[in-house]
């Protein structure tokens, strides 16, 4: 088991992590597995550069979904590939506002690196807890 601290950064989604109405995060790479732990925090000022503005206590992964994810969409693996306008679900268990897979693009674009390319994915996470 390992612990993670994961910072948030996306508005929207602290208010429901922090009361507990969001049990989800999509993040690149691969370092997760179920049965690690997860801590977040926020940021007092810029990213990396001040001090937590708060914390919330670990909590266990209990389900870890391997995608990629591309131009057009998301492979989320041994469940399907869903273009961008059939993931209105997973922007609502995401905490995106407004809860469209179009508006998932854009924040899972516009906060990490993901080259936006028809071919090539880019390897993530859909990270679960209870």
């Amino acid at each position: 088991m390992k612990k993670h601290i994961l910072p948030l950064t996306y508005k929207p989604k602290i208010r429901g992590i922090k009361n507990g109405t969001i049990k989800q995060t999509i993040r690149l790479g691969s370092k997760f597995k179920v049965g690690d732990c997860v801590m977040f925090h926020g940021w007092g000022g810029k990213p990396y550069r001040s001090k937590w503005s708060f914390r919330i206590p670990y909590t266990v992964i209990t389900e870890i979904l391997d995608c990629c994810i591309y131009n057009w969409g998301i492979v989320i693996i041994g469940k399907g590939d869903y273009k961008w306008s059939e993931l209105d679900w997973l922007a609502e268990m995401d905490g995106i506002e407004p809860p469209t897979g179009e508006e998932l693009k854009r924040v899972l674009f516009e906060l990490n690196d993901i080259v936006q390319d028809d071919y090539h994915g880019t390897h993530a996470q859909i990270i679960r807890w209870s």
